[in-house]
């Protein structure tokens, strides 16, 4: 069975990363920022794909950004939305794989 690297993923990061993720509207968010690659987006442009505005996108973004799934950079007067590191969303499939199977009885095919 492959090694997964969990070294620096603790259980508290994975669940503040997935208590994250629990939102719809979060969840979009990092579907769009995902599917826009390494330039990211603007805020204003995550606004309008997304249909969320204002304070709640402000408030979705900061969620996002403390949980370590998104960055955010400011380029001029542009604040510049980039998905995080794609090692971070590794390292949460990572975390969850890590011990998979591991009760199952010796024999058995996990699939």
């Amino acid at each position: 069975m492959k090694a997964f690297d969990t070294r620096s993923l603790s259980l508290v990061e994975a669940a503040s990363a997935y208590a994250a993720l629990g939102s719809e509207q979060r969840l979009a968010l990092l579907r769009h920022l995902t599917r826009a690659g390494e330039p990211g987006m603007t805020i204003g442009a995550l606004g309008q794909a997304t249909g969320i505005a204002g304070a709640n996108l402000t408030h979705h973004l900061k969620i996002l950004t403390q949980a370590g799934l998104i960055k955010q950079v400011k380029q001029g007067r542009s604040v510049i939305c980039a998905a995080a590191d794609y090692a971070t969303f590794k390292r949460l499939n990572d975390f969850l794989m890590a011990e998979c199977c591991a009760d199952l009885p010796e024999g058995h095919n996990h699939g």
